[in-house]
C-alpha cells in the first residue's frame, strides 16, 4: 500500500506531498521525505557507486525502513518524486509506470499559466489525478 507520495522541488523545497493513511502522521512522512533527499543528492552527485546510471531517471529503492521502502525519481529538471510504501515486494516496471504517470501529471499541472514555478501546487484536479494514480496502483491497473 502507497502511504505517501511527495514532489520535492529542484532547490528541494517541497512542493508537493499527499498521505494516503488513515492515521495522523504528516510529521512522521515529511522527515521521511526529508530524510530520502539526502540519498537522492549522494547517489547524483557520487554516480561511481553502485546503482541506478544517471541516464535512468527511476531512482529505484532508497532506503528500506522497518516497516516501509522509499522509492524515487528524478526529472531533468531535478524535480524529485518519492513514494512511501509498505509493500516489500513491487516490480521495477509496475513502480516505473507508477513514476511516469506521476510524471506526466506533474507536467500538465505545472503547465498551467497561473501555476508559479516553484510553489507549491495547491491544485485539486492534480491531487486528484494522484489519487486516482495511487489507487490504480493498488488495484495493479497501471498504464
Amino acid at each position: 500500500m502507497i502511504v505517501c507520495v511527495a514532489v520535492v522541488g529542484h532547490q528541494n523545497n517541497p512542493v508537493f506531498l499527499q498521505s494516503f493513511t488513515d492515521s495522523d502522521d504528516a510529521l512522521k512522512l515529511h522527515h521521511i521525505v526529508h530524510c530520502s533527499l539526502d540519498v537522492i543528492d549522494e547517489r547524483v552527485n557520487n554516480p561511481k557507486k553502485s546503482g541506478p546510471t544517471l541516464n535512468d531517471t527511476f531512482l529505484g529503492v532508497l532506503y528500506p525502513m522497518d516497516d516501509c521502502k522509499v522509492y524515487g525519481y528524478l526529472t531533468n529538471t531535478n524535480v524529485k518524486f518519492i513514494m512511501v510504501t509498505t509493500d516489500t515486494d513491487l516490480k521495477d516496471g509496475d513502480l516505473r509506470s507508477f513514476f511516469k504517470d506521476l510524471h506526466s501529471a506533474y507536467v500538465d499541472a505545472v503547465s498551467n499559466p497561473f501555476h508559479i514555478p516553484g510553489k507549491k501546487i495547491t491544485s485539486k484536479s492534480f491531487a486528484e489525478r494522484v489519487s486516482s494514480i495511487v489507487k490504480s496502483f493498488r488495484s495493479g491497473n497501471i498504464s
